[in-house]
C-alpha cells in the first residue's frame, strides 16, 4: 500500500496495543515509524530494473525476519522512552505493527514475499488497489479522534477505525470472488470450454472496489475487460491482444524473462518495438499504460536478438489522467463505455457477437508509436 496508509496503520495498531500503558502520542509516533520501516528496501539498488522490482517486498516484508527484529526495536524504543518496565508490551506493539505492514501489502497485486527464507513465492491477493481512500480514511479518522480526545472512551474511536478498515478489506475479497465467478460463468455461457481453468486476473481499478479490471490469459493472447458491481446482468466486454508467445519461446531462458514470468504468475506479455523486446507486467495498469515494462533484448548489427541489462520503459506518458478519472467514475456506476485511449478517441460499440460477448475493436500496442527516450535507470516502486 501507499506510504501514508502504512504510517497511519502502524500508528493505529501501535495505539491499539499500547492503550493506557504509555502516552497515546508516543504509541502513535513509534507505531507510524515502525510501520514505514519495511518500505525502506525500495532504496536498495540490486543492479537492474527487473531485480529492483522483484526483490522489493522481499526480506524486509518477511514475517520470519520481522518477528526476529521486533524485540530489538522494541527494546530500543522502550529504553528511549524510559519504559523498560513495559518492554513486553512494546515488543507486542512493535511486532504487531511490523507484521500488519506486509500482510496489508499482500492484499495488493504487486507480490509480497511473506515466507522468506523458507519460500520466495510472491503473495498477492489483488483485492485492493495500492491507494484506496475508503481503507485509509477510517483509520485516519479513528486515530485522529483518539489522539484529540481525553477520557476513558478515547480508545474506542481508534478501535472502530481499525474494525471498519479491516471490514473493507473483507468486502474487497468477497467482491473479487463474486466478479471472478461472474466472469467465468459468462465465458462458459459463451461456449468457452476452458472457462473454469483459464488464468483470470481480477483486480480493482484505482481508488475503489466497485469497478474491477479483468485479464483473461490464453495460449497466444490475453483479453482485457472491466466489470462493475453495478453492471447488473450486462455481459462483460473484452478486447483481445497478442501476448507475444513466439518471442517468449525465444527468450524464456533469459534470467529477467524467467524471473518476470514467475513473479507475475504468468500475467505478462512480450512485444518487439523498434528492435527492442519488452516484457510487460499486465497486473498493474491497463491498456496501453503499464507501470512495469522492461526491455530485455535488442537487435543490433549482429543477427538476432541479444540480451541487455533490463531497463524500464513503462509509465503513464500519454495518459489523459483527467479523462481517465472521469471514465472511472462513470464506468464504476455502470456506464457502458470503453476507457479513453490515445488510439481510440471516437469508438463505437460493436454489437454482441454470436457468443454473447461485446468487444471493442482490437488495437495495436499504443506505446509502439512513442519509442521511449528515457535512459536505463531505476523506477519508483509501489510501497
Amino acid at each position: 500500500m501507499d506510504s501514508l496508509t502504512q504510517v497511519v496503520l502502524g500508528a493505529a495498531v501501535g495505539t491499539a496495543v499500547m492503550r493506557r500503558r504509555t502516552a497515546a502520542w508516543k504509541a502513535a509516533l513509534w507505531g507510524g515509524i515502525c510501520g514505514t520501516l519495511p518500505d525502506l528496501d525500495a532504496f536498495i539498488d540490486h543492479g537492474n530494473a527487473v531485480l529492483n522490482m522483484t526483490l522489493h517486498r522481499a526480506e524486509s516484508h518477511a514475517l520470519f525476519w520481522l518477528t526476529l527484529v521486533s524485540p530489538v526495536l522494541a527494546f530500543a524504543i522502550a529504553a528511549l522512552n524510559r519504559e523498560l518496565d513495559r518492554f513486553r508490551r512494546w515488543w507486542l506493539a512493535v511486532w504487531a505493527v511490523l507484521i500488519t505492514h506486509p500482510l496489508l501489502d499482500a492484499m495488493t497485486i504487486y507480490g509480497t514475499q511473506l515466507a522468506l527464507p523458507f519460500s520466495d513465492w510472491p503473495w498477492g491477493v489483488g483485492s485492493i488497489f495500492i491507494i484506496d481512500p475508503l481503507y485509509t480514511l477510517p483509520l485516519l479518522f479513528g486515530l485522529g479522534t483518539t489522539l484529540a480526545m481525553r477520557g476513558p472512551n478515547r480508545w474506542r474511536a481508534n478501535s472502530i477505525g481499525l474494525l471498519l478498515s479491516t471490514a473493507y478489506l473483507a468486502v474487497g475479497v468477497i467482491a473479487q470472488a463474486a466478479v471472478e465467478n461472474q466472469v467465468r460463468s459468462a465465458l462458459a455461457a459463451a461456449g468457452d470450454e476452458k472457462a473454469a481453468t483459464l488464468p483470470i486476473l481480477v483486480t480493482p481499478t484505482p481508488f475503489n472496489t466497485l469497478l474491477w479490471r479483468i485479464v483473461v490469459m490464453r495460449a497466444d493472447s490475453y483479453d482485457e475487460g472491466f466489470v462493475s458491481l453495478l453492471d447488473g446482468d450486462r455481459p462483460p466486454r473484452f478486447e483481445s491482444h497478442d501476448r507475444g508467445s513466439e518471442l517468449y519461446e525465444q527468450l524464456r531462458e533469459l534470467p529477467a524473462v524467467a524471473r518476470m514470468s514467475r513473479f507475475t504468475h504468468g500475467f505478462f506479455r512480450m512485444k518487439e518495438v523498434d528492435g527492442r523486446v519488452a516484457i510487460t507486467d499486465l497486473r498493474m495498469g491497463q491498456e496501453p499504460f503499464y507501470s512495469f515494462s522492461f526491455v530485455v533484448a535488442e537487435r543490433n548489427a549482429n543477427p538476432g536478438l541479444h540480451e541487455v541489462v533490463p531497463y524500464n520503459i513503462g509509465g503513464r506518458e500519454g495518459l489523459d489522467v483527467a479523462a481517465t478519472l472521469r471514465w472511472l467514475a462513470r464506468r464504476a456506476l455502470g456506464a457502458d463505455e470503453a476507457p479513453p485511449r490515445p488510439d481510440r478517441l471516437n469508438s463505437t460499440v460493436i454489437p454482441p457477437t454470436s457468443a454473447g460477448h461485446r468487444t471493442w475493436p482490437s488495437t495495436a500496442w499504443a506505446s509502439a508509436s512513442r519509442a521511449s527516450t528515457r535512459p536505463p535507470g531505476s523506477h519508483r516502486l509501489p510501497t
